[in-house]
């Protein structure tokens, strides 16, 4: 979509950053987006309801941190059902969960919060990093998963990333609090290193770090435009994701603040995290899309191994012609995976 085939050297750099900006931006709010496809529909029918805000009312609570930053928690479903905590991406929100809320709220205890300064969660004093993730996601675990109940954890890219940085902080919580996690387009290190959404001309094998770097911190406004879109749906979703979903994503990334998305961005750019799969030692499924930009399968295909290796890998999920935005772009695989979780 974006050639770059007639620029050399520095030009070329500066052009693929320049595009890169706006397609990164826009992807993490794709994490949103893409919502759900009926597995008996016909093509191009789509279950498009489920974008829509939950009819269930929600119990909201407001968890104030040690540091002064307030999450917003939201809880549907019977209050005495089987827990699912989700944790949304980079530039998100709880509404990026609405799809599996819809779904699943009828039967489950469906728990979602606003990541830090995203949604209605505001920001506090502590510098943005993975032990803030981790604080946070376990300050909202303690706070809505009963004493007699285990959660099955969900983590969407930077979601993900809680999560595993939770098991890495708080390793005697984890079976605690969960009794399986599903880690979804997401990766533990080298985010730069072996992302696909910058698309760099001939001679250049992958992103260099300081443009990536750079890129993932910009605090650049998504103003609505054609281009906007077009740059969200090449950056995160697939090219079988229809306007309403487009939509949908695109709204949620706009929302966030560009402060926020840049000041993570940065956070996230260097992480590593790795060794914290060691402590997540219970079932665990890694999902991806085969299209996705932003995480592309070699991160699925890494986490896979390590979790593997340490005995705790349930299944590794590769959603075909998927992209970033996986729980939505295929719900309905996606919700069956959390269902098989949740059946352990």
């Amino acid at each position: 979509m974006f050639g770059c085939s007639r620029i050399t050297g520095r030009q070329a750099l500066v052009g693929a950053a320049g595009v890169a900006v706006a397609a990164v931006a826009a992807v993490a709010a794709t994490r949103r987006i893409q919502a759900i496809r009926g597995s008996t529909s016909s093509p191009g029918t789509f279950r498009n309801e489920l974008l829509c805000t939950p009819s269930l009312q929600a119990d909201v609570t407001e968890i104030r941190t040690d540091d002064g930053a307030t999450l917003h928690v939201r809880a549907y479903g019977p209050q005495d059902g089987e827990p699912i905590v989700l944790s949304h991406g980079w530039a998100c929100s709880h509404e990026y969960w609405y799809p599996q809320v819809n779904a699943l709220a009828g039967e489950y205890r469906v728990i979602t919060y606003d990541q830090r300064g995203h949604g209605r969660s505001t920001v506090g004093s502590a510098a943005f990093g993975p032990d803030v993730l981790a604080d946070d996601l376990s300050e909202v675990l303690k706070a809505t998963v009963r004493e007699d109940k285990k959660a099955v954890v969900v983590g969407h890219s930077m979601g993900g990333m809680s999560i595993m940085a939770w098991a890495g902080r708080y390793p005697e919580q984890v079976n605690r609090y969960a009794s399986a996690a599903l880690l979804a387009s997401t990766a533990c290190d080298r985010l730069v290193a072996d992302t696909t959404v910058i698309p760099l001309p001939n001679g250049f094998p992958r992103v260099p770090v300081p443009v990536g770097r750079a890129v993932m911190s910009a605090s650049v406004p998504l103003v609505p435009s054609p281009v906007t879109t077009r740059a969200l749906q090449y950056a995160a979703m697939s090219q079988n994701a229809t306007p309403a979903e487009v939509q949908f994503c695109e709204s949620i990334v706009r929302d966030c603040d560009p402060r926020i998305r840049g000041g993570w961005g940065a956070a996230l750019s260097g992480l590593d995290i790795h060794e914290a799969l060691e402590n997540l030692d219970v079932p665990t499924t890694v999902l991806v899309g085969s299209v996705d930009r932003l995480t592309p399968p070699v991160h699925s295909r890494r986490l896979a191994r390590m979790l593997s290796d340490a005995g705790n890998l349930e299944h590794l999920v590769v959603l075909s012609d998927v992209g970033h935005m996986s729980s939505v772009e295929n719900v309905d695989e996606f919700n069956r995976e959390i269902m098989h979780l949740r059946n352990l």
